[in-house]
């Protein structure tokens, strides 16, 4: 009997989800990726001998991983080596004042404690504990939900669905919410960053972003190998299952016959069929026309001023001095309202930006021996589709982002030929559409969560998946998104009674 055929655009974390979801399945499944490896916006970029992790960076919901390759009949520690991280976060608003986050949370309580004072630390156990309720309220619902709704949140659960709405506190901005929970400022910063993992503004997302505060207290690991370890280990494991993927091949059409989606055009001419066919690209490259006009009817588009944030990072090897680097390091601006008023208010560069540094070989305190591979990122506007970022005012950028850095304490020492740069704009090039939006649509409002698309579409037989899709950004959430994808066509096809592939152990592991 001949098996169902899939056609997968992309190999970003989701597309390989999907492949590995459906391989293990039994359909034939084709991954087409016009990059030269796998990881989409998962990528490292080579300075000498040094491979740096230049977009995600954090590996958190470990569980979403450990079900797919358990429905497969595969161990995901086989095959992803994880070292779970005890300090989640350093953060620094001056050479002064310093805090540390655990995962832990009675090591954090004390920290705060120290930090901020008694008062505090009570409050943020009650952050805490309300955190979990609002991530154990929508879990299955919302983050696990093919296409959630606001009726159908609340209907999952009945009666006990609607008392529990104020509880998930969607109406209310992330930021008045952190208000309410801590008085000191730096508090309310701190904990207001978790709504930049969306690309959106504390004062503009909704309160239940917050749930990332507890998503990261279940676990954060770091990966032998980096993040793109993690798509290296799906590209290889969905091949192990049958999955073909083919490296430097752009999809220029998706085919459609009879009012459904049939195959796809390569750029070379090449045609091939499918079944099914499964975007794993940013939403808006659909809606603009990318994937031909008969696949742009799939999706709406999405207006420029709903676009989530950007970034300007900095892949260096460096030397450093001065500030106890861990893996992940936060420096805070002094003023965070008109950082964001800056970013989504005046479409621009912040003054003063928050920065990030993710110091990938840190797993301690020890100090680095010698250079160092570091990402250090900033948000930006996503106007790399109509703003180009000349040399003036990238070096302008340097300048403030890492005199935040010198004036928390921590000195650089970089060197042109061993930094490379990526602008909003690079990022457009990276990401055709977007104007360099990393996030897909901003989490702005009650309503934006249920904005982003489902996995089916208006056409029968295409499929999207990937961070501008639900669940939303973010490694855990685009996977999620994966198996929703997979899920969907398998559905569709009629092909859930495939019988799953045993898995061979052995000579699978990226360890």
């Amino acid at each position: 009997m001949p098996r169902d055929r899939v056609v997968i655009v992309g190999a970003g974390v989701a597309g390989l989800v999907s492949a590995f979801a459906l391989a293990a399945r039994g359909l034939d499944v084709t991954v087409l990726e016009r990059g030269a490896a796998p990881g989409g916006k998962m990528r490292q970029i080579a300075i000498g001998a040094s491979q740096i992790d230049s977009g995600p960076t954090v590996f958190t919901m470990r569980w979403v991983f450990d079900e797919l390759f358990a429905a497969a009949g595969k161990n995901f520690a086989d095959h992803v080596r994880l070292r779970p991280l005890d300090l989640l976060a350093r953060h620094a608003w001056d050479e002064r004042a310093q805090l540390d986050l655990f995962a832990d949370e009675e090591c954090s309580v004390d920290a705060i404690g120290d930090f901020a004072g008694a008062a505090e630390a009570s409050r943020y156990r009650t952050f805490c504990r309300d955190t979990q309720r609002i991530y154990e309220i929508l879990e299955k619902p919302f983050l696990r939900a093919p296409q959630p709704s606001m009726g159908g949140l609340i209907g999952a659960n009945g009666f006990r669905g609607l008392m529990q709405l104020p509880q998930m506190k969607p109406f209310s901005s992330m930021w008045s919410a952190l208000s309410q929970y801590f008085h000191d400022p730096r508090l309310r910063q701190l904990f207001g960053r978790y709504a930049t993992y969306c690309g959106s503004s504390p004062f503009k997302a909704p309160a239940t972003l917050m749930l990332v505060a507890h998503v990261e207290r279940e676990g954060v690991w770091s990966i032998d190998g980096g993040m793109h370890g993690l798509a290296r280990a799906l590209a290889v494991g969905a091949r192990s299952l049958g999955a073909t993927i083919r490296y430097g091949e752009e999809v220029s059409e998706v085919l459609t016959s009879c009012g459904r989606a049939s195959g796809v055009r390569l750029s070379s001419g090449e045609r091939i069929k499918a079944d099914a066919v499964i975007i794993n690209a940013d939403v808006a490259a659909v809606a603009n026309g990318l994937f031909g006009s008969n696949a742009q009817r799939a999706t709406a588009a999405l207006p420029p001023r709903a676009r989530s944030l950007s970034a300007m990072t900095w892949s260096v090897v460096a030397k450093t001095d001065g500030f106890p680097l861990r893996r992940h390091n936060v420096f805070f601006s002094r003023d965070y309202a008109a950082e964001f008023d800056d970013l989504f208010g005046h479409d621009r560069l912040p003054h003063e930006p928050t920065v990030y540094v993710c110091a990938q070989d840190r797993e301690s305190d020890a100090a680095a021996i010698s250079e160092e591979g570091l990402l250090v990122l900033i948000n930006a506007p996503a106007n790399g589709d109509r703003h180009s970022y000349d040399k003036a005012e990238v070096e302008q950028c340097a300048r403030r982002t890492f005199g935040v850095l010198e004036r928390c304490g921590l000195q650089i020492h970089r060197r042109p030929e061993a930094t490379q740069v990526t602008t909003p704009a690079d990022f457009n090039k990276l990401f055709p559409a977007t104007g360099g939006a990393l996030y897909g649509r901003s989490s702005h409002g009650w309503t934006a969560s249920f904005q982003r698309p489902g996995a089916r579409t208006r056409i029968p037989g295409l499929y999207l998946a990937g961070g501008s899709t639900h669940p939303g950004p973010g490694v855990p959430m685009a996977a999620l998104s994966g198996r929703s994808a997979a899920a969907s066509v398998m559905m569709d096809l009629g092909s859930i009674s495939q019988s799953p592939k045993t898995a061979t152990r052995g000579g699978m592991s990226t360890r």
